[in-house]
């Protein structure tokens, strides 16, 4: 059984310690109810501003994971300073 938590005045819930440790959870995150049953599920939730949604999209995370692969296995070159970024482009 599960650590139990009284409901205070405004309908506040304490989590305990050990569970806020566990799932990494700092004061001001943000966390979802739903019911399923007759149980309370709450869940983090992690809000993404609009600015920066596009970094999260699935043709973007999919590029980021070939990169890192490409990364990874050394399929990646570097380069001083930009004109021969450039030139190497235009190659």
């Amino acid at each position: 059984m599960g650590q139990i938590s009284e409901i205070r005045i405004n309908s506040q819930i304490t989590i305990p310690k050990h569970i806020m440790e566990k799932l990494s959870l700092q004061k001001g995150d943000k966390v979802e109810f739903d019911i399923k049953g007759d149980s309370i599920i709450v869940k983090p939730v992690l809000i993404i501003d609009k600015a920066q949604s596009w970094f999260w999209t699935k043709k973007w995370q999919e590029a980021e994971k070939e990169a890192d692969e490409d990364m990874r296995a050394g399929r990646v070159k570097t380069f001083d300073n930009a004109d021969n970024l450039m030139k190497a482009l235009e190659e």
